[in-house]
Protein backbone atom coordinates (compact mmCIF):
# COMPACT_ATOMS: atom_id res chain seq x y z
CA UNK A 1 0.00 0.00 0.00
CA UNK A 2 3.18 2.14 0.05
CA UNK A 3 2.48 5.16 -2.04
CA UNK A 4 -1.15 4.72 -1.91
CA UNK A 5 -2.98 8.41 -0.87
CA UNK A 6 -4.72 7.50 2.84
CA UNK A 7 -8.40 7.79 2.55
CA UNK A 8 -10.68 10.25 4.02
CA UNK A 9 -14.69 9.16 4.76
CA UNK A 10 -16.90 11.71 3.51
CA UNK A 11 -19.47 13.08 6.02
CA UNK A 12 -22.03 11.24 4.18
CA UNK A 13 -21.42 8.45 2.76
CA UNK A 14 -22.81 8.12 -0.82
CA UNK A 15 -23.30 4.79 -3.54
CA UNK A 16 -21.03 4.86 -6.09
CA UNK A 17 -22.21 2.47 -8.46
CA UNK A 18 -18.97 1.44 -10.30
CA UNK A 19 -17.04 0.20 -6.44
CA UNK A 20 -17.56 -3.11 -5.40
CA UNK A 21 -15.51 -5.14 -7.95
CA UNK A 22 -16.77 -8.51 -9.55
CA UNK A 23 -20.42 -8.15 -7.62
CA UNK A 24 -20.58 -4.64 -8.17
CA UNK A 25 -23.56 -4.94 -10.07
CA UNK A 26 -25.57 -6.93 -7.76
CA UNK A 27 -24.71 -4.68 -4.51
CA UNK A 28 -26.46 -2.17 -3.48
CA UNK A 29 -27.27 -0.10 -0.12
CA UNK A 30 -31.44 -0.67 -0.81
CA UNK A 31 -33.62 -3.46 -0.06
CA UNK A 32 -36.52 -4.02 -2.40
CA UNK A 33 -37.86 -5.65 -5.23
CA UNK A 34 -36.24 -4.37 -8.77
CA UNK A 35 -38.30 -5.96 -11.07
CA UNK A 36 -41.83 -7.73 -10.90
CA UNK A 37 -41.17 -11.78 -11.31
CA UNK A 38 -43.86 -14.67 -9.53
CA UNK A 39 -41.38 -17.23 -8.50
CA UNK A 40 -41.92 -21.01 -9.77
CA UNK A 41 -43.85 -23.53 -7.65
CA UNK A 42 -43.43 -27.39 -8.24
CA UNK A 43 -45.30 -30.94 -7.09
CA UNK A 44 -43.37 -31.02 -3.85
CA UNK A 45 -44.51 -29.63 -0.35
CA UNK A 46 -41.32 -27.68 -0.07
CA UNK A 47 -40.03 -25.18 -2.55
CA UNK A 48 -36.06 -24.14 -2.25
CA UNK A 49 -34.91 -21.38 -4.25
CA UNK A 50 -31.59 -20.82 -3.93
CA UNK A 51 -28.34 -21.47 -5.71
CA UNK A 52 -25.21 -23.97 -5.11
CA UNK A 53 -23.01 -21.66 -3.00
CA UNK A 54 -21.97 -22.85 0.45
CA UNK A 55 -25.41 -20.99 1.88
CA UNK A 56 -27.52 -22.77 -0.15
CA UNK A 57 -25.26 -26.34 -0.06
CA UNK A 58 -26.26 -26.66 3.58
CA UNK A 59 -30.20 -26.96 3.10
CA UNK A 60 -29.72 -29.53 -0.06
CA UNK A 61 -27.20 -31.45 2.21
CA UNK A 62 -30.51 -31.63 5.10
CA UNK A 63 -33.35 -32.39 2.37
CA UNK A 64 -30.70 -34.78 0.51
CA UNK A 65 -30.18 -36.32 4.12
CA UNK A 66 -33.64 -36.63 5.39
CA UNK A 67 -34.14 -38.05 2.31
CA UNK A 68 -32.02 -40.87 2.74
CA UNK A 69 -33.19 -41.62 6.17
CA UNK A 70 -36.83 -42.19 4.69
CA UNK A 71 -38.92 -39.32 4.91
CA UNK A 72 -40.44 -38.77 2.11
CA UNK A 73 -42.20 -35.14 3.25
CA UNK A 74 -38.56 -34.16 2.50
CA UNK A 75 -39.45 -34.33 -1.14
CA UNK A 76 -38.92 -30.94 -2.62
CA UNK A 77 -38.22 -28.81 -5.78
CA UNK A 78 -35.18 -26.94 -6.24
CA UNK A 79 -35.31 -23.95 -8.18
CA UNK A 80 -32.52 -22.14 -9.37
CA UNK A 81 -31.84 -18.06 -7.81
CA UNK A 82 -29.05 -17.15 -10.05
CA UNK A 83 -27.48 -13.92 -8.16
CA UNK A 84 -25.00 -12.94 -10.88
CA UNK A 85 -28.28 -12.31 -12.73
CA UNK A 86 -30.22 -10.28 -10.32
CA UNK A 87 -32.91 -12.95 -9.83
CA UNK A 88 -32.91 -12.21 -5.94
CA UNK A 89 -34.23 -9.08 -6.41
CA UNK A 90 -37.54 -10.20 -8.16
CA UNK A 91 -40.93 -9.58 -6.73
CA UNK A 92 -41.56 -12.93 -5.70
CA UNK A 93 -38.36 -13.89 -4.33
CA UNK A 94 -38.59 -10.42 -2.31
CA UNK A 95 -42.09 -11.81 -1.21
CA UNK A 96 -40.19 -15.13 0.58
CA UNK A 97 -36.91 -13.13 2.05
CA UNK A 98 -36.97 -9.44 2.23
CA UNK A 99 -32.84 -9.37 2.65
CA UNK A 100 -32.80 -10.62 -1.11
CA UNK A 101 -30.29 -13.76 -0.06
CA UNK A 102 -30.41 -17.22 -0.58
CA UNK A 103 -31.58 -19.93 0.38
CA UNK A 104 -35.32 -19.30 0.92
CA UNK A 105 -37.58 -21.89 1.20
CA UNK A 106 -41.57 -22.22 1.10
CA UNK A 107 -43.37 -24.70 3.17
CA UNK A 108 -46.60 -25.29 1.23
CA UNK A 109 -47.72 -28.25 3.31
CA UNK A 110 -48.99 -25.57 5.63
CA UNK A 111 -51.83 -22.93 5.71
CA UNK A 112 -50.92 -20.55 5.08
CA UNK A 113 -47.19 -21.43 3.53
CA UNK A 114 -44.41 -21.05 5.91
CA UNK A 115 -41.89 -19.15 4.31
CA UNK A 116 -38.37 -19.57 5.70
CA UNK A 117 -34.80 -17.45 5.56
CA UNK A 118 -31.33 -17.39 6.35
CA UNK A 119 -29.86 -21.00 5.85
CA UNK A 120 -29.58 -21.72 9.53
CA UNK A 121 -33.27 -20.91 9.87
CA UNK A 122 -34.10 -23.34 7.01
CA UNK A 123 -31.97 -25.73 8.61
CA UNK A 124 -33.43 -25.65 12.44
CA UNK A 125 -37.05 -25.39 10.61
CA UNK A 126 -36.57 -28.92 8.32
CA UNK A 127 -34.44 -30.66 11.37
CA UNK A 128 -37.64 -29.74 14.08
CA UNK A 129 -39.96 -30.76 11.31
CA UNK A 130 -38.84 -34.25 10.99
CA UNK A 131 -37.35 -34.49 13.62
CA UNK A 132 -33.78 -35.29 12.69
CA UNK A 133 -30.37 -34.09 12.91
CA UNK A 134 -31.02 -31.53 16.27
CA UNK A 135 -30.80 -32.88 19.85
CA UNK A 136 -34.25 -32.31 20.81
CA UNK A 137 -33.33 -30.64 24.55
CA UNK A 138 -30.53 -30.30 26.95
CA UNK A 139 -26.72 -29.86 26.52
CA UNK A 140 -26.83 -31.78 23.39
CA UNK A 141 -29.40 -29.58 22.03
CA UNK A 142 -26.98 -26.73 23.08
CA UNK A 143 -24.30 -27.41 21.66
CA UNK A 144 -25.76 -28.28 18.28
CA UNK A 145 -26.51 -24.65 18.26
CA UNK A 146 -24.24 -23.01 19.56
CA UNK A 147 -21.92 -24.87 16.48
CA UNK A 148 -24.30 -23.56 14.09
CA UNK A 149 -24.47 -20.29 15.36
CA UNK A 150 -21.05 -19.64 15.40
CA UNK A 151 -21.20 -21.13 11.46
CA UNK A 152 -23.80 -17.99 10.50
CA UNK A 153 -21.71 -15.54 12.33
CA UNK A 154 -17.89 -16.82 11.52
CA UNK A 155 -18.58 -17.22 7.72
CA UNK A 156 -18.99 -13.75 6.71
CA UNK A 157 -15.39 -13.21 7.72
CA UNK A 158 -14.23 -16.07 5.78
CA UNK A 159 -16.42 -15.33 2.32
CA UNK A 160 -16.92 -11.71 2.63
CA UNK A 161 -14.14 -10.61 4.28
CA UNK A 162 -11.08 -12.96 2.92
CA UNK A 163 -12.71 -14.09 0.03
CA UNK A 164 -13.49 -10.63 -1.23
CA UNK A 165 -10.04 -9.47 -0.61
CA UNK A 166 -8.22 -11.98 -1.95
CA UNK A 167 -10.35 -13.02 -4.45
CA UNK A 168 -12.54 -10.43 -6.26
CA UNK A 169 -12.02 -7.18 -5.39
CA UNK A 170 -10.50 -4.62 -7.91
CA UNK A 171 -6.74 -4.55 -6.30
CA UNK A 172 -5.55 -6.47 -3.61
CA UNK A 173 -4.61 -4.43 -0.48
CA UNK A 174 -2.27 -5.98 2.21
CA UNK A 175 -4.33 -4.54 5.52
CA UNK A 176 -7.15 -6.22 5.27
CA UNK A 177 -5.95 -9.40 3.36
CA UNK A 178 -3.94 -9.53 6.89
CA UNK A 179 -6.66 -8.84 8.78
CA UNK A 180 -9.46 -11.63 7.66
CA UNK A 181 -6.54 -14.20 7.16
CA UNK A 182 -5.85 -13.96 10.21
CA UNK A 183 -9.44 -14.51 11.47
CA UNK A 184 -10.19 -17.07 9.14
CA UNK A 185 -6.98 -19.26 10.58
CA UNK A 186 -8.11 -17.93 13.95
CA UNK A 187 -11.35 -19.63 12.88
CA UNK A 188 -9.63 -22.68 11.48
CA UNK A 189 -8.02 -23.41 14.50
CA UNK A 190 -11.23 -23.86 16.87
CA UNK A 191 -12.80 -25.92 14.74
CA UNK A 192 -9.19 -27.82 14.70
CA UNK A 193 -9.00 -27.80 18.42
CA UNK A 194 -12.26 -29.09 18.94
CA UNK A 195 -12.31 -31.58 16.37
CA UNK A 196 -9.12 -33.10 17.76
CA UNK A 197 -11.13 -34.68 20.29
CA UNK A 198 -14.54 -35.53 18.66
CA UNK A 199 -15.34 -37.08 15.52
CA UNK A 200 -18.09 -34.71 14.09
CA UNK A 201 -18.67 -31.22 15.71
CA UNK A 202 -20.57 -32.32 18.45
CA UNK A 203 -19.44 -35.84 19.41
CA UNK A 204 -20.12 -38.94 17.69
CA UNK A 205 -23.66 -37.76 16.03
CA UNK A 206 -23.45 -36.01 12.68
CA UNK A 207 -26.14 -33.17 12.57
CA UNK A 208 -27.17 -29.84 11.03
CA UNK A 209 -23.95 -28.13 12.68
CA UNK A 210 -21.66 -30.25 10.69
CA UNK A 211 -23.99 -29.42 7.60
CA UNK A 212 -23.65 -25.63 8.16
CA UNK A 213 -20.05 -25.75 8.54
CA UNK A 214 -18.55 -28.28 5.78
CA UNK A 215 -19.95 -26.13 2.45
CA UNK A 216 -17.93 -23.07 3.84
CA UNK A 217 -14.48 -25.05 6.03
CA UNK A 218 -14.67 -28.30 4.37
CA UNK A 219 -14.29 -26.27 1.36
CA UNK A 220 -11.19 -24.44 2.87
CA UNK A 221 -9.50 -27.37 3.50
CA UNK A 222 -10.50 -30.09 0.93
CA UNK A 223 -11.33 -27.50 -2.48
CA UNK A 224 -9.23 -24.93 -2.70
CA UNK A 225 -11.66 -22.33 -2.18
CA UNK A 226 -10.57 -18.75 -3.57
CA UNK A 227 -7.30 -20.48 -4.75
CA UNK A 228 -6.02 -19.83 -1.01
CA UNK A 229 -5.19 -23.66 0.25
CA UNK A 230 -1.33 -22.56 0.01
CA UNK A 231 -1.34 -19.38 1.53
CA UNK A 232 -3.54 -19.69 4.48
CA UNK A 233 -1.96 -23.73 4.92
CA UNK A 234 -5.12 -25.39 5.81
CA UNK A 235 -3.20 -28.83 5.31
CA UNK A 236 -2.02 -28.06 8.76
CA UNK A 237 -5.31 -28.13 10.35
CA UNK A 238 -5.44 -31.73 10.36
CA UNK A 239 -8.33 -32.52 12.28
CA UNK A 240 -10.57 -30.39 9.81
CA UNK A 241 -9.22 -32.51 7.35
CA UNK A 242 -9.94 -35.43 8.55
CA UNK A 243 -13.70 -34.39 9.60
CA UNK A 244 -14.46 -33.06 6.11
CA UNK A 245 -13.06 -35.51 4.22
CA UNK A 246 -15.73 -37.84 6.25
CA UNK A 247 -18.36 -35.35 5.60
CA UNK A 248 -17.65 -35.27 1.64
CA UNK A 249 -18.00 -39.17 1.58
CA UNK A 250 -21.62 -38.94 2.85
CA UNK A 251 -23.89 -40.08 -0.18
CA UNK A 252 -26.68 -37.31 0.51
CA UNK A 253 -24.21 -34.71 0.78
CA UNK A 254 -22.69 -35.67 -2.27
CA UNK A 255 -26.38 -35.16 -3.81
CA UNK A 256 -26.89 -32.21 -2.28
CA UNK A 257 -23.77 -30.33 -3.58
CA UNK A 258 -24.95 -31.22 -7.21
CA UNK A 259 -28.65 -29.39 -6.45
CA UNK A 260 -28.60 -25.64 -7.99
CA UNK A 261 -25.30 -25.78 -8.76
CA UNK A 262 -24.16 -24.16 -12.47
CA UNK A 263 -20.21 -24.01 -12.33
CA UNK A 264 -17.53 -26.39 -12.56
CA UNK A 265 -17.90 -29.98 -14.14
CA UNK A 266 -20.96 -30.91 -16.24
CA UNK A 267 -21.23 -34.24 -14.42
CA UNK A 268 -21.87 -32.51 -11.14
CA UNK A 269 -24.38 -29.66 -12.50
CA UNK A 270 -28.07 -30.30 -11.97
CA UNK A 271 -29.61 -26.56 -12.12
CA UNK A 272 -32.73 -27.39 -10.86
CA UNK A 273 -34.14 -30.66 -8.76
CA UNK A 274 -37.91 -31.83 -9.00
CA UNK A 275 -37.45 -35.15 -8.14
CA UNK A 276 -34.77 -37.88 -6.96
CA UNK A 277 -33.68 -38.94 -10.59
CA UNK A 278 -32.50 -35.82 -11.45
CA UNK A 279 -29.49 -36.54 -9.81
CA UNK A 280 -29.24 -40.30 -10.79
Amino acid sequence: MTGTPPYTPPKVWTWDKESGGRFASINRPIAGATHEKVLPRGRHPLQLYSLGTPNGIKVTILLEELLALGHAGAEYDAWLINIGQGDQFGSGFVEINPNSKIPALLDTSTSPPTRVFESGAILVYLAEKFDAFLPRAGAARAECLSWLFWQMGSAPYLGGGFGHFYAYAPEKWEYPINRFAMEVKRQLDVLDRNLAERRFMCGDEYNIADMAIFPWYGAAVLSNIYAAAEFLDVASYRNVVRWATEVRERPAVRRGQRVNRIAGPEERRVPERHDASDLD
